[in-house]
């Protein structure tokens, strides 16, 4: 059986447990994940602080809902054939809750849920003042996750936020509790040295995830360097949002400051361009088709 053919979320199974340091970009909208896919990326990232600062120009505090991903994680699977990971916060709830979400995202075309153990409202893994819940409250809603999927390679990520405030100790040993109720994946978020970084992939049996934020608290290293440590999945969640706030500022303070903007300026992607990425021509022959 080729690639081709294999279910999506089989696909990511296989290529995070190969432990290689994929490295999964993440798109805050659907066209974000064309640029994703047309670069040659194998995966993408359906990300809850890009989705929360692009639809609602607010911060990474727990303002979006299951409606928002759902909503976006539909778009994402029509717009996409790569395997789509969501990132779905604290899960809107207790375990049934979780349950609910699963299926929910597992419907509109996730391969993969995210769940965290902060208390709800959530922050960014890399904000200050966070809170975690009770070990066994995630435990349960890693369970529930894991009885609510349909199919057997709908991935469950377990993410623990312990580390900024109980120690590195204790997070690894939330995400090995985490593994053994059923996680498939696990993922220490914000460790802040190279020795937490070494640790939790030789510590932890199942595959991991780093989180590589750009400015945040977790040093920046090459994907190789990640894949060598043993880390299965490398996140760069809001690399495409960041480069996206920094072109659209550019080509806007040029129209600004000159009065016009055009494509030889070299900031903007051009129109043919932009008609490509959306697959036009398709909706072309569809048109003609059916006239």
């Amino acid at each position: 059986m080729s690639n081709d053919d294999l279910h999506p979320g089989t696909l990511l199974r296989q290529k995070v447990a190969a432990k290689r340091g994929l490295v999964v970009p993440g798109a805050a909208n659907a066209l974000a994940a064309r640029v994703i896919e047309e670069l040659g990326f194998e995966a993408v990232y359906l990300s809850g602080a890009g989705l929360t600062n692009t639809f609602y120009g607010m911060p990474d505090l727990g303002f979006v809902h299951l409606g928002d991903l759902a909503q976006h994680t539909a778009a994402l699977r029509d717009a996409v054939k790569l395997p789509i990971v969501v990132d779905a916060d604290t899960g809107f709830g207790n375990a049934l809750n979780v349950q609910h979400t699963v299926r929910t995202l597992e419907r509109a075309g996730a391969n993969a849920i995210q769940l965290e153990d902060q208390v709800s409202p959530k922050k960014c893994g890399h904000f200050e003042g966070k809170a975690v819940i009770a070990r066994d409250e995630m435990l349960g809603k890693v369970k529930a996750a894991v009885d609510a999927r349909a199919h057997g390679d709908f991935l469950v990520i377990a993410r623990t936020d312990a580390a900024a405030i109980e120690g590195i100790d204790a997070a690894i040993a939330r995400a090995a509790a985490y593994a053994e109720a059923g996680a498939d994946i696990t993922f220490v978020e914000a460790p802040e040295s190279l020795d937490a970084l070494r640790r939790i992939p030789r510590e932890l049996a199942c595959p991991q995830v780093v989180n590589v934020v750009i400015g945040g608290k977790t040093p920046t290293l090459d994907a190789a360097e990640f894949g060598a440590m043993g880390f299965g999945l490398v996140l760069y969640a809001n690399a495409a949002l960041q480069g996206a706030v920094r072109g659209m500022t550019q080509a806007l303070q040029a129209l600004r400051d000159g009065g016009r903007l055009d494509e030889a300026s070299g900031l903007v992607a051009t129109f043919a361009e932009r008609q490509a990425l959306v697959r036009k021509n398709e909706y072309d022959a569809l048109d003609r088709r059916y006239a």
